[in-house]
C-alpha cells in the first residue's frame, strides 16, 4: 500500500480535539472488560489491609459482598475469588471442603448479587500446608493425583453456585479433567477459564501476601513456564483448548503483550489478561510517591492490553477503572 506524503497526508488533522480523537479511537476501554480479584478468609466484618498491595484487602464474606456490590455497581460484572483458608493441610481439603471459604462466599454472592458473575480460582496452594499447587511426594510436585484434587475442588466450586472456574495450577491435563467432572456432576453448562499460559513471575511477589500461599520449599518452576518460552506458551493454549477451555488466559499482562497477541490472533478464543499484583504495586507506589499519574498510568496499561488482543481484563483497579471510566476521565490516554 502506498500513502501520499506530507503536505498531502497529516495524521495530526485527527487529533486536534478529544472528541475526535476518541471519534477515531481504535481500541475502547469499557467497563464490561473488567474483572476485580477479591481474597476471602473467614468471619465477620474483617478487612485485613494487604501492605504491599494498596487498597486490597483480605476480606471476610459479608465484606466481600459489600466490595463486590460497589464495583458492581459502578458497572463491574465480575469478580474472581481466592480462598484463604484458616488451616492448611497436605490434601488441601479446604478447597473443596462443601463449607470451605471460597464455598461459602459463592453462595452468599450469588444470594445477594445474582447478577454479578462469580469466577472462582481453581487451585492448591493456598491450602497445601507447603504451599504448592499439587501433591508433594519425595519433595517433587506430582502431576496426575492433583488431578483428581483439582476437578474435586472445581465441582465443589460450580456446586455452590460459581459461573465460571479458572484453574491457575498449571498442572498438565487439568482442563480436560475439570471439565469431565462438571459434566459428570451436572454442571455441563459452566465454563472454564484456563489460566493457559501462566509464567513463573517476579511479578507476583505481593501476590503471595494476600494468599498467604509462599511454597515451603523450592519455587514452582517446574510447573509454571519459564519466561524465555514463547512457542511452549502458544502449545499450552491450544492443549488447553482441545481439552475444553471456553476462555483462556495470560498472566502476567503487560510484561506479556506478545502473548496476549499471538494467542488471539492464533486461536481467536475469548483472551484475559490478568494485570498482576506487581503491576499494581508497582503502579500504586510510583503514584504516591507522586512520580507518575496513577490514573493515566492504569488506564494506558489497560488500553495496552486490549490492544494487544485481550477481551477480559483482570485488575485490582478494576473499581477505579469503572469510576474513571464512567466519570469520563480518559482523556489522559
Amino acid at each position: 500500500m502506498t500513502l501520499p506524503g506530507f503536505p498531502v497526508s497529516r495524521p495530526r488533522r485527527l487529533r486536534q480535539s478529544l472528541a475526535l480523537r476518541r471519534l477515531v479511537a481504535e481500541t475502547r476501554l469499557s467497563v464490561e472488560q473488567l474483572v476485580l480479584p477479591l481474597f476471602a478468609r473467614a468471619g465477620k466484618k474483617l478487612r485485613r489491609p494487604i501492605e504491599a498491595m494498596p487498597g486490597v484487602f483480605q476480606l471476610s464474606p459479608d465484606e466481600i459482598v459489600r466490595e463486590a456490590a460497589r464495583a458492581h455497581t459502578l458497572g463491574v460484572p465480575a469478580v474472581l475469588l481466592f480462598g484463604i483458608p484458616d488451616q492448611k493441610d497436605a490434601k488441601a481439603s479446604g478447597a473443596y471442603a462443601k463449607n470451605g471459604i471460597v464455598q461459602q462466599t459463592v453462595r452468599l454472592l450469588k444470594k445477594e448479587l445474582p447478577s454479578l458473575l462469580v469466577i472462582t480460582d481453581v487451585c492448591l496452594c493456598e491450602y497445601m500446608s507447603h504451599g504448592h499447587c499439587g501433591v508433594v511426594a519425595g519433595g517433587k510436585i506430582l502431576n496426575d493425583p492433583s488431578l483428581k484434587l483439582l476437578a474435586r475442588t472445581a465441582a465443589s466450586h460450580a456446586g455452590a453456585g460459581a459461573d465460571l472456574v479458572a484453574p491457575s495450577d498449571m498442572m498438565d491435563g487439568r482442563v480436560a479433567a475439570i471439565r469431565a467432572e462438571l459434566d459428570k456432576n451436572g454442571f455441563t453448562d459452566t465454563p472454564i477459564m484456563s489460566y493457559a499460559a501462566k509464567f513463573a513471575s517476579a511479578f507476583y511477589g505481593p501476590f503471595r501476601e494476600a494468599a498467604e500461599s509462599a511454597p515451603k520449599f523450592g519455587d514452582r518452576r517446574s510447573y509454571q513456564m519459564d519466561a524465555a518460552n514463547a512457542n511452549e506458551a502458544m502449545r499450552e493454549v491450544a492443549l488447553d483448548i482441545q481439552e475444553g477451555a471456553d476462555i483462556v488466559m495470560v498472566k502476567p499482562a503487560l510484561a506479556y503483550l506478545d502473548l496476549i497477541h499471538r494467542v488471539k490472533r492464533e486461536f481467536g478464543y475469548p483472551t484475559a489478561a490478568y494485570s498482576v499484583s506487581a503491576e499494581h504495586a508497582m503502579i500504586k507506589a510510583a503514584g504516591a510517591k507522586g512520580w507518575i499519574d496513577e490514573r493515566a498510568v492504569t488506564l494506558e496499561s489497560l488500553l495496552a492490553m486490549r490492544r494487544a488482543g485481550a477481551d477480559i481484563l483482570i485488575t485490582y483497579a478494576a473499581a477505579d477503572t469503572a469510576r474513571w471510566l464512567r466519570s469520563g476521565m480518559t482523556s489522559g490516554v
